[in-house]
């Protein structure tokens, strides 16, 4: 998982690069960006992020990337137990 603030994106281009086979998502009250593999989609943890999503955006995300609205810390807990299976 890599993460960069929103900030930092916005004064670098290249800091937006997303690889093949990542997708960028902002979380927390800092809307701080993780880039994560698209294979966390399909995981049943990250879908109730997903959903967690869904409620509180639909599907109008404000950032224009996907955003989760949950604290750092806990979407940092779920990704490590994915990167850990």
């Amino acid at each position: 998982i890599r993460k960069t603030s929103v900030a930092a994106n916005q004064a670098s281009s290249k800091a937006l690069e997303v690889p093949k086979g990542y997708l960028a998502v902002y979380v927390g009250d800092k809307m701080r960006q993780f880039v994560i593999p698209v294979s966390y989609l399909n995981q049943p943890s990250f879908q109730d992020l997903l959903n967690q999503a869904e409620e509180e955006f639909g599907y109008d995300h404000p950032m224009g990337g996907l955003t989760i609205p949950c604290r750092e810390d806990e979407f940092l807990t779920v990704t490590s137990h994915l990167n850990n299976q």
